[in-house]
């Protein structure tokens, strides 16, 4: 089967009024915030088949003949991966995300106390985990992971602020004063909390050492006033993504996307557990116990050429593969797919049957579409399972 797909946007606040609108073709700008476009059968927002079919539904009805058998016997019965078209006006809150030991661990813990679903103090949403992976459509930038210790206390010498320095003599510690630093400043009375934010946001406002990173401070604050990780922020890496590259995020590594356009794919979870930047819900002893504490460089990659038409971006995710598409490319069978247009347009062919797929759309495939020809004029972007990687927690 090869089928155009309908496909929701979720309207979170930090979301943009154009982007979305615009790689669509529809009016802009839009009535309201459009943050995610979602492409796959998450049971919290599936994507549609031409006939109305929730696409989760139409998988739940025959998981071999839409997924394969590999699929089904390695990853179950449900679609493995989720993409999105990711549109940020402005920064999303400090996250991270849990192994698949810890979500499931989680969910079934608050599962049996009777939490609510739609409990906003609430967790976990499902039992799986959410390795991602992030391809930048436009200029982009993020906070990811720990910076070096020693660009850390730098950072915060230039900065001369007092009440910086008890956060300053934990960075000796290495990952597990970075740890403390994150769940003191997390844990701060609100009564504390402005005036710290204040005083670290006027000294990043003052020309000096690091000035992205003060620029960045003072753009959090601006968006976030007073929320504290504004601070934890300052410990993070600042990555700039340009066009075509892309960032590999594992479980328990600390984010933020702060700005731009990009395809997003990751395994078939919603589990977010915030640390800042947020007005949402902040379990700290939770948040602390899934951190991943040490410090190292984010390694964005190009793509790596693996075809004619075709760069793919390496993850140890069994559950995704992501690859960049131009010009004619032959899909194998054998796993489902799901193609979303960004540039121009695409036509699926199978012997004399052509579907079109125009900009800011997407179409699926399942397992037995067999061999199909992929015409891009312009740039399209394929997710599709990943077996043979080596898999992460």
């Amino acid at each position: 089967m090869i089928a155009r797909l309908s496909n929701p946007i979720r309207s979170y606040d930090w979301g943009s009024r154009t982007a979305i609108a615009q790689l669509q073709g529809r009016p802009s700008p839009s009535e309201g915030p459009e943050a995610e476009l979602w492409m796959g059968a998450h049971r919290g927002d599936p994507s549609r088949l031409p006939d109305g079919t929730a696409l989760d539904a139409r998988i739940a009805a025959d998981p071999v003949g839409e997924l394969g058998e590999q699929t089904v016997a390695e990853l179950g019965p449900r679609l493995p991966f989720l993409a999105k078209v990711l549109a940020a006006a402005r920064a999303l809150s400090l996250q991270v995300h849990p192994t698949l030991a810890q979500a499931r661990a989680g969910f079934a813990a608050e599962e049996a106390a009777g939490i609510a679903a739609s409990d906003p103090a609430r967790n976990y949403a499902d039992d799986n985990h959410k390795p991602e992976l992030i391809c930048a459509l436009t200029p982009f930038r993020g906070l990811a992971g720990f910076r070096p210790i020693a660009q850390t206390e730098a950072l915060f010498a230039a900065l001369a602020v007092p009440e910086l320095d008890r956060y300053a003599e934990s960075l000796s510690d290495g990952p597990a004063g970075l740890l403390r630093i994150v769940g003191e400043l997390l844990s701060l009375p609100a009564a504390e909390r402005a005036p710290l934010v204040d005083r670290v946001v006027a000294a990043c406002s003052v020309d000096g050492e690091f000035p992205e990173e003060r620029r960045c401070a003072v753009e959090l604050a601006n968006a976030f006033p007073g929320d504290p990780g504004v601070v934890v922020a300052l410990l993070l890496n600042l990555v700039f993504l340009q066009p075509g590259e892309a960032l590999f995020l594992p479980a328990g590594v600390p984010h933020a996307y702060l700005g731009g356009v990009g395809v997003e794919v990751m395994a078939n979870s919603d589990n977010v557990l915030r640390g800042g930047l947020t007005s949402k819900h902040i379990d700290v002893p939770e948040l602390l116990s899934i951190l991943d504490p040490q410090p190292a460089q984010p390694q964005v990659q190009a793509g790596v050429a693996t075809g004619p038409g075709q760069w793919s971006y390496p993850t140890p995710a069994r559950e995704f593969a992501l690859s960049r598409l131009t010009g004619v490319v032959r899909l194998p069978a054998g796993a489902p797919q799901i193609l979303v247009v960004t540039e121009g347009s695409m036509e699926l062919a199978r012997d004399n049957d052509v579907t079109d797929v125009v900009r800011g759309n997407a179409a699926y495939l399942n397992a037995r579409s067999g061999p199909v020809e992929a015409r891009v004029s312009g740039t399209a972007y394929r997710v599709t399972t990943n077996l043979k990687a080596p898999g992460v927690a």
